[in-house]
């Protein structure tokens, strides 16, 4: 079994190396927008892309364009993410490439679920939130990753 895990830099990335001992029996292939997260994974293959965000439309393009490369490159059976942009667009691919789809909101997604967490929603075959009153129809809590 092969997983995308995606994320983009900070409290995002922190999340989702939190995860990994759910990874164990799995290839994992890391994406992020932070280049020297690559060493923090030097068991793993590493990916960066540019960091984009709704306010740069160009930017955005062209990372969605490398994550779609890479999901083509990789063809994972799962791909996971905790946001943000880099996250929607791997599940976005993910999804039309017939793999998998997880989404974790992050934790600091107090009030509402995340902008990118509500567009990517209906890609998602699991779609989590970390908080429980933000658990909705098809938005699961399961708990949370940071406690």
């Amino acid at each position: 079994m092969k997983i995308l895990a995606v994320a983009s830099e900070g409290g995002h990335w922190i999340q989702l190396l939190r995860l990994q001992s759910a990874f164990r029996e799995a290839e994992v292939v890391f994406v992020s927008t932070h280049k020297a997260y690559s060493s923090n994974n030097s068991n793993h293959k590493f990916y960066s892309v540019i960091d984009a965000n709704r306010w740069n439309k160009l930017k955005l393009i062209k990372m969605a364009n490398q994550m779609r490369v890479i999901i083509k490159k990789e063809k994972p059976d799962y791909v996971i993410s905790t946001g943000a942009a880099p996250g929607l667009a791997a599940i976005f691919w993910g999804k039309m490439s017939g793999s998998k789809t997880i989404w974790i909101d992050s934790i600091a997604n107090v009030e509402r679920i995340s902008m990118s967490g509500r567009l990517i929603k209906p890609f998602t075959n699991l779609h989590l939130t970390q908080w429980p009153h933000l658990a909705n129809g098809k938005t699961l809590f399961k708990g949370t990753v940071i406690s």
